[in-house]
């Protein structure tokens, strides 16, 4: 049985060294060095081919690289195809880090003060309790959880979005569509944490905005989909969101003359929150493996109606 590795190549050595440290018996192939795509079963990927049975005919399952699969055509993939999404701790930890360097940023006003620096202007603000700062978490799967239970001891009032209802500790839930319009106008700081889907697609656009408190501001770890760029410079320049922290972009990297460069208001890193690390990651790719040949349901599972 052959697994064949497609995405970053230099993580696909590190891929290839502890794959063969932990399995030994599997042999691992490296894109695009393919050999006989007959061999091919298990296939590791940030992208599939276009049409990865025609590919690879003997393909048993998908393994994603990421926690996200919206870069992954469903409709070329037999239903009988497993897809499993990642679920390395560090993608957990990183993204937890993130968000919680984000929160406290926005909390303690650092865009504001990036920018009276860079004029030379010595502005304080004064602080605001966190007890009065709310924030808001679009999410509650295993991101939106940890999340939650990182920010919960700096005492800032906690609620979560979520499809279906639930119990979060330390969290308010507000559930569906009927409550998304509450959950909003309670948010100082919206947290976007959610899967891609046709569904999420441009949630955070003008009528999510519209519906935050005045002087709102976002944090953006999900998918640049997720996005509506205009729709955030224009909530920025009439001063109804006051900033933005985003990690993702439509076009990664955006063009030069995109705004996610230059607006003051904007703070953009390059899709670093959170990374899957091939050390830490083995223990999942292998545990999938071992139950697809046992015959059982991997942990991580897309569902295909889900869509994550």
């Amino acid at each position: 049985m052959a697994l064949l590795y497609k995405a970053d190549p230099t993580r696909g050595e590190i891929w290839k060294r502890v794959l063969a440290d932990r399995a030994p018996d599997l042999e691992v192939r490296l894109w695009p060095e393919v050999g006989d795509p007959r061999d091919i079963r298990l296939l590791l990927a940030w992208e599939p081919p276009e049409d990865p049975i025609a590919a690879f005919p003997n393909l048993e399952m998908i393994l994603s690289v990421s926690a996200g699969v919206d870069q992954f055509d469903f409709s070329r993939i037999p239903p009988e195809v497993p897809v499993v999404r990642m679920l390395d701790p560090n993608i957990v930890e990183g993204m937890v880090s993130y968000v919680a360097m984000a929160v406290l940023a926005l909390h303690r006003d650092l865009p504001t003060y990036i920018d009276a620096r860079a004029e030379g202007r010595w502005h304080q603000i004064l602080n605001r309790p966190a007890a009065e700062r709310r924030i808001g978490i679009l999410g509650a799967g295993r991101l939106g959880s940890a999340v939650l239970a990182a920010l919960a001891p700096f005492g800032f009032p906690l609620a979560v979005w979520a499809r279906t209802p639930r119990e979060m500790a330390g969290a308010e839930v507000f559930v569906g569509a009927d409550g998304l319009d509450a959950f909003l106008a309670r948010t100082d700081i919206l947290v976007c944490l959610l899967p891609l889907t046709e569904e999420t697609r441009g949630i955070l656009g003008a009528a999510t905005f519209s519906r935050l408190p005045e002087g709102a501001s976002i944090v953006n770890v999900g998918r640049g989909g997720h996005l509506v760029t205009a729709d955030l410079v224009a909530a920025l320049d009439e001063g109804r969101l006051s900033a933005a922290i985003l990690d993702v972009a439509d076009a990664e990297p955006p063009p030069p003359d995109h705004p996610f460069w230059t607006h003051p208001r904007i703070l953009l890193t390059p899709h670093i929150a959170s990374h899957t690390r091939p050390e830490t990651a083995v223990d999942a790719v292998l545990d999938a493996i071992r139950r697809h040949r046992a015959g059982e349901t991997p942990i991580g599972l897309v569902s295909r109606d889900r869509g994550y």
